[in-house]
């Protein structure tokens, strides 16, 4: 018997060719119609929006249908790209619990680690304007701030660290524009630019600027993630608590002298190299200068997490 596969508008269609001793040669024809991404638990549909937006406790003009508009995008775009959203879910398992306490501690709003969110995906990105790391920091702007820039070390990719100047960031722009949302447009733009488009426009909040494409869309975006993550089985997310990443717990060593190589260096604590950088991405090279002295602290994971080869 010989068989064949054809895909015809939509139909699976098998043609089958029967032969034998004392039997016709004969072709069947066999469809099975085709139902692709459609299953009975799965609807694509418009989304149902809250009625009490808010970002940072900043009530939405959810009354402006121009404002809808865009609330809708963003909800569609986050709800339906599906395999993000989930990679965000299971990051923000792993990372909101480091960047939580620190934003409470300086008085941020918890709404900011969704910021965290819109700008990294919580990842170490480089921006091809040279912003890095969770919160997107330029090298100017980490420096201005207090963290070492450099090829040997760049806290940027510190998360605690880059998370401390986050706050200090917002903070800043906070007591100077009075608005959680301007303060999270000036994040994203820059206060300059921000600050132009005010004095053009003559308006002084967020929701009547008209801005660039990205920063117009960000605080919504903000948003929209916020109600995604905090809300998955709403959206037709389910996850289970097995399936979250999780943060493997480390202790930490204190070094005050130059690391000639940190693969030596890691082998001293039973991991390798990989396992040394994942817990501090901030040490570019596979050295430490230090020929200041300086402390640093170093994260080393608890023995019993990860695979160790001889």
């Amino acid at each position: 018997m010989l068989m064949g596969v054809v895909f015809l508008a939509g139909t699976l269609i098998f043609a089958v060719q029967a032969t034998g001793s004392g039997a016709e040669n004969d072709t069947k024809i066999v469809t099975d119609s085709l139902q692709k991404n459609v299953a009975k638990e799965y609807r694509i549909s418009s989304i149902d929006i809250p009625q009490d937006l808010n970002f940072a406790g900043e009530k939405v003009p959810q009354a402006d249908p121009e404002i809808m508009e865009r609330v809708d995008r963003e909800f569609l775009v986050n709800t339906y790209w599906q395999s993000n959203a989930l990679l965000l879910m299971k990051r923000a398992n792993k990372y909101f619990p480091i960047i939580e306490p620190i934003l409470a501690k300086n008085g941020i709003p918890d709404d900011f680690k969704y910021l965290a969110v819109a700008e990294s995906g919580l990842t170490n990105v480089v921006s091809p304007a040279g912003a890095t790391g969770f919160w997107q920091i330029m090298r100017a702007t980490g420096r201005e701030y207090g963290l070492e820039v450099n090829s040997n070390v760049d806290e940027r990719y510190h998360l605690e660290k880059s998370t401390e100047v986050a706050c200090e960031y917002l903070n800043r722009w906070k007591d100077k524009y009075g608005s959680w949302a301007l303060t999270a447009a000036a994040y994203n733009a820059g206060p300059g630019a921000i600050n132009k488009y005010m004095g053009i426009q003559q308006v002084d909040n967020y929701w009547d600027l008209l801005l660039g494409s990205e920063t117009g869309r960000y605080v919504f975006r903000i948003m929209a993630i916020k109600e995604i993550l905090a809300n998955p089985e709403k959206y037709g997310f389910h996850i289970e608590k097995e399936d979250m990443y999780v943060d493997v717990p480390t202790f930490t060593v204190e070094i005050d002298k130059p690391v000639a190589d940190f693969a030596d260096f890691a082998q001293e604590y039973e991991i390798n190299y990989k396992i040394l950088k994942r817990h501090n991405p901030w040490l570019r090279e596979p050295h430490l200068n230090n020929n200041s002295g300086k402390k640093y602290t170093v994260a080393i994971p608890n023995k019993g997490y990860y695979r160790t080869s001889k």
